[in-house]
């Protein structure tokens, strides 16, 4: 892939401009603009199918080859107090996640290129190091000899007294019962260590060279700055003196800094509010230098510090034990690059999925984007939210690493160009569904960068045929071809303008997978529903994991996963989100069941064949039996293009336990899965024999319909695989004229068959 790139936004409006971002390796390239109906490749499918618009930006440009930077860090530009230190202290509480990957920078004001300045590092032993850099070149590196432990907090620190030219370097493990990998019998007292050493230069600490913490930045020829040396893991209450302290006096200062040689006091859980963090790039010194910084690529904070006790697991309601932050050295959330090209939407432009086809030789990329209406003027009765959010969690996600993939899809995954692309270029950052190289799961997604998998052609490892982006492609050119009016939003949008967005249609359509919701975008749904919205749920594990986004900078978003269907854990006491204080997780277990939205919630997965629906007695109603006119089949969907059936990939389910409403009518339930498909995680109470989908009834997909207030009424498919089914038979089928009949009458302003009241109906 010679040529990719990014938008500065997802969602615009006619009138807005959008900015391109393009890497070029091989320089010139052509971009056109165009509409996208569908993405599918398969032969079996529709094809490609994209409109040329006609734009003054398509053109051909000059292009470069554009560099990504990854790796969390803290700057502090050049700050007078640290760089006119000739003694000096320095300190913090550390937990390495990665003590044995080379050299690593914890604090220091060092230029790389020039060798110059102080620093202390962990070095390539895995040892605490004090680095000490002259003017005219010349180095110590004063190293404790005794490397780190893994997930083990230790007090690590340096000094140097310029008078006597003498250096020290400590570290000591501090473990308590709470805090981190072993308990206080292992005996880790050996990893604890001291020494002292004279020697004849000094610190260059006037070097030009910013102050960081978790990495060096070395300036590249492009002008942009690359974290060298990055650290994995913890740092907390990091301290730094202009006079060389005792090891006994920087005890006390790890609480409690004070006194005239305080240069640098950071505290990390400055900023917690009631709410989460007020803003989580600031980083707040307390001495009186006030030497605030602002963190790059989105280190995760809200995590516990060396002195959490496991007493309090919301970390706002205990601040003081709070107090860390966790790089990585693959952190990324701007890749940062320049603009190669804007665009300012025509006011005329029919909302819809667009992207630059941007092609150099004979590579091409297709730099997706979301046009949506004008605010306030809707074009159509229809809304598809389409899921940016799920888009976000799987980005570039590398499901072809993942050891247990042919397992669980039951087959060896399929791997392509764009999946051997990302595992070469790790530097175009991860999905919510990888791990971090210290082994810690991805809690921050940015669109701020090529999303690789968010392209029309791309065919998902997942599943048997695609997944995400492309399958939402089957619902919007179905739509299309159907000929109905309908607007394009992003739930991104719903979650800053909440049901005020949704009101606006008489129907709002999901895409096939939804995964991902904030707060605010469930209660626009409620709130929609309750006002009469009519709402088509076209998918399946919809509603699941909580999300939000940086209202500061809302291309990034947040997750933190546990107690559900989980690729990671994290660590206990780290389930809340940083950016809101809000319990992370799964919405079933805030008491916001997917049942409560969509009649049905999430119930197993199989990335296998798929299957098909049948009637159910009561889908014969009159009540409900329009959703099937001209309809005569009983079998419903047994064809699709992902798996061959409509009924696939992952599966909702029917429960009043957890919020079905009563007169919520299966109109048609799944069938003949196979043993693949199993029951997801939070289903199970306990693991035995007799829960794949071959033995155990409750593995299927129920698709529901109910009325809801004010003339409002739910339908759900339930599988994710639905969509893919619409267009067989060159759209002739009974998954299509079941959609069609029932999103005719969602859109118009006439009253549904069945009575909104709450009372229970009687079937035959």
């Amino acid at each position: 892939m010679a040529i990719n790139g990014y938008t500065d936004k997802m969602s615009v409006q006619p009138g807005q401009n959008v900015k391109f971002m393009v890497n070029s390796e091989n320089g010139k390239y052509r971009t056109e603009i165009v509409r996208l109906i569908h993405g599918d490749t398969d032969p079996e499918g529709p094809g490609l199918k994209v409109e040329k618009v006609n734009a003054k930006v398509n053109k051909d440009y000059d292009g470069k080859k554009q560099e990504i930077y990854m790796g969390s860090y803290i700057k502090f530009d050049n700050p007078p107090a640290l760089q006119s230190l000739e003694s000096f202290s320095l300190q913090a509480m550390i937990m390495s996640t990665t003590p044995d990957l080379g050299e690593q920078a914890l604090l220091s004001k060092w230029d790389p290129k020039e060798n110059k300045g102080y620093g202390l590092f962990i070095d390539k032993e895995g040892c605490i190091s004090l680095w000490i850099g002259d003017k005219n070149g010349n180095v110590e590196n004063i190293s404790t000899g005794k490397p780190l432990m893994y997930g083990v907090w230790f007090f690590v620190g340096a000094s140097f007294d310029a008078e006597s030219g003498k250096a020290t370097v400590f570290q000591e493990a501090r473990v308590t019962k709470t805090n981190g990998k072993f308990s206080l019998a292992y005996g880790i007292e050996e990893h604890n260590a001291s020494i002292e050493k004279e020697i004849n230069i000094e610190p260059n600490a006037d070097n030009g060279a910013p102050f960081t913490i978790a990495s060096l930045i070395d300036k590249q020829d492009d002008g942009k700055f690359k974290a060298i040396k990055r650290f994995n893991g913890k740092i907390d209450r990091p301290r730094v003196a202009s006079t060389a302290l005792t090891k006994e006096k920087m005890e006390t200062w790890i609480e409690n800094p004070s006194g005239a040689s305080i240069a640098a006091a950071w505290d990390f859980s400055k900023g917690i509010s009631k709410k989460g963090f007020d803003d989580i790039r600031r980083v707040f010194d307390t001495s009186p230098n006030q030497i605030h910084g602002e963190t790059v690529n989105m280190p995760t904070r809200a995590v516990t510090g060396y002195n959490w006790t496991s007493e309090e697991h919301k970390f706002v309601h205990a601040p003081e034990q709070y107090g860390a932050i966790h790089f990585h050295d693959d952190d990324l959330t701007d890749a940062g690059w320049d603009v190669d090209f804007e665009w300012t939407i025509p006011e005329d432009l029919p909302s819809g999925v667009y992207a630059a086809h941007v092609v150099s030789g004979d590579d091409e990329d297709y730099i997706t984007f979301f046009v949506r209406p004008k605010k306030g003027k809707p074009t159509a009765k229809a809304v598809l939210i389409l899921p940016t959010a799920s888009y976000l969690a799987y980005a570039n996600n590398r499901f072809q690493d993942v050891p247990l993939a042919q397992v669980m899809f039951g087959r060896a995954p399929v791997v392509q160009q764009d999946d051997m692309y990302l595992g070469e270029h790790a530097e175009y950052g991860l999905s919510t569904y990888d791990f971090h190289n210290d082994g810690t799961g991805v809690c921050f997604s940015s669109s701020l960068r090529p999303i690789l998998n968010m392209r029309p052609k791309y065919r998902h490892t997942l599943s048997p045929s695609l997944w995400q982006f492309n399958a939402d492609l089957h619902l919007v050119d179905w739509l299309t071809e159907k000929g109905f009016k309908f607007d394009v939003v992003t739930d991104q949008d719903v979650h800053f303008e909440g049901a005020d967005l949704l009101n606006q249609y008489n129907v709002a359509l999901t895409g096939s997978h939804p995964e991902y919701y904030s707060g605010p975008m469930m209660d626009a749904i409620e709130d929609f529903q309750a006002s009469g919205g009519r709402f088509m749920y076209m998918g399946s594990n919809g509603f699941y994991w909580i999300v939000t986004f940086d209202p500061n900078n809302p291309s990034i978003m947040e997750v933190r996963k546990n107690f559900g269907n989980n690729a990671w854990k994290a660590w206990p006491g780290e389930v809340h989100l940083s950016l809101t204080g809000e319990f992370g997780t799964i919405w079933k277990h805030r008491g916001r069941a997917p049942q409560k939205i969509g009649g049905t919630g999430y119930v197993a997965q199989g990335f296998e064949i798929s299957s098909y629906f049948r009637r159910t007695e009561d889908s014969h109603h009159p009540s409900v039996s329009w959703i099937f006119e001209g309809i005569e089949d009983e079998k419903i969907g047994d064809f699709g293009l992902v798996g061959g059936g409509a009924a696939g990939l992952e599966l909702d389910i029917y429960d009043n336990e957890l919020g079905t409403p009563p007169h919520a009518v299966i109109i048609a339930s799944s069938e003949d899965h196979s043993s693949v498909y199993m029951p997801v995680a939070e289903e199970l109470y306990f693991n035995v024999p007799g829960m794949a989908g071959d033995e155990n009834p409750r593995v299927r997909a129920d698709m529901v319909y109910y009325p809801t207030p004010n003339g409002g009424a739910v339908f759900s498919t339930s599988s994710i695989s639905y969509c893919g089914s619409l267009s067989h038979n060159n759209y002739d089928n009974n998954i299509s004229k079941l959609t069609e009949n029932v999103l005719k009458k969602f859109i118009s302003d006439e009253p549904l068959p069945m009575s909104t009241k709450r009372e229970k109906v009687e079937f035959i």
